[in-house]
This record gives structure tokens, C-alpha cells and sequence, in this order.
């Protein structure tokens, strides 16, 4: 942190040595010039300006540096030091408490226990959720983590959303089948 500002005062002190533009070995140096009133923070003239902006470049460096001199505002978007294959395949939570019935329930939690065919449609009956109750599903049903895509013999479709980054699709295709053990 130090090093910048030694760098800083050696090639301030080297331009004061420095043989002026157009000024020849042989002849004298012509006469200094006053500092550039962009490097003075006082407006007065003199060596006192240039020390007082060393310092002032010190402690913006020093500030940077500590992190206290500069702030990112993500505007939103995702910070780019977090792994983009940390979490893969992970569902999508939400926040808050889940609601009551078929829209609280997470598809990885409920297992198909029988398929239905009436006169106004196919019915799925699931088992599962917080409290282990039964369901009647069809295909439109919207769950927590995800919908129904179809109900069919044997097998019922769910369209699971996912938070993963590098997928192609934000959600993934889950298939429950029927199965003839008794759980």
C-alpha cells in the first residue's frame, strides 16, 4: 500500500529534474513554471500543495485498499464469485410457510398410490406432504415446487422447477409410476 506512494513521489520528484521540452544541455533551464492548479486542493501556490495531494492520493489509496473507499451494487444480478455447479439440481424454494392442500405439496414429497379414470378425467391420488395426507390430482394441478403435466395408466408427469444456473430449462421432468407394494 505504502509502495504506491513511493512510486508516486519519485516520479514527482524526477519531473522536477527533468530537462524541460525544447531546452537544450548547454543552455539554462528556463524558468519553473507554477504547479497545475488541477493538483492543488488548498488553490495556493507553492511546495505545501504538492505534499498535501501526495497525502490526499495516499489515503484514497489507503482507503481502497482497506475496501472502505469503494462499494458494488449487484443491480440485481447474481454475484459472480458464487459457484454456478454449487447447487445443482436443487429445486427452487420459496419463502414463507407452504399453504394448505395440493398447492403446498413438494413433488419430491408425495408417492402415487392409484390412477382414477371418470367420465370428466383422469385423477392421480398421491400420498404425501407435511401432514402424509391423500390427493386427487389431475393434469393442470399447480404443486409448490412445480405443476401436473399429465396423468396417465400407471404413471403420473410433473413439471418440477429447479434453481440451477446452468440448465438449459429451469425445471425438469418427474415421473411418479405406480407400483404394487403397500407402504
Amino acid at each position: 500500500m505504502r509502495e504506491h506512494g513511493w512510486i508516486l513521489v519519485l516520479v514527482l520528484a524526477w519531473g522536477a529534474f527533468a530537462v524541460p521540452a525544447g531546452a537544450q544541455q548547454g543552455e539554462p533551464a528556463p524558468e519553473a513554471e507554477p504547479p497545475d492548479s488541477t493538483l492543488e486542493e488548498d488553490g495556493e501556490g507553492g511546495e505545501g500543495g504538492f505534499a498535501d495531494n501526495i497525502e490526499a492520493i495516499l489515503e484514497e489509496d489507503e482507503a481502497v485498499m482497506t475496501g472502505s473507499g469503494y462499494t458494488y451494487d449487484s443491480a440485481g444480478r447474481r454475484d459472480p464469485f458464487k459457484s454456478l455447479v454449487q447447487n445443482r439440481r436443487s429445486t427452487v424454494t420459496r419463502q414463507g410457510p407452504r399453504p394448505e392442500g395440493k398447492s403446498g405439496l413438494l413433488i419430491d414429497e408425495v408417492s402415487l398410490t392409484g390412477i382414477f379414470q371418470t367420465p370428466t378425467g383422469t385423477f392421480a391420488q398421491v400420498r404425501g406432504g407435511p401432514r402424509n395426507k391423500s390427493y386427487l390430482l389431475q393434469a393442470g394441478d399447480q404443486l409448490y415446487d412445480g405443476d401436473v403435466v399429465e396423468v396417465d395408466r400407471g404413471e403420473i408427469v410433473f413439471k418440477q422447477l429447479i434453481n440451477d444456473p446452468t440448465a438449459i430449462k429451469p425445471f425438469r421432468e418427474v415421473v411418479k409410476r405406480l407400483s404394487n407394494e403397500n407402504e
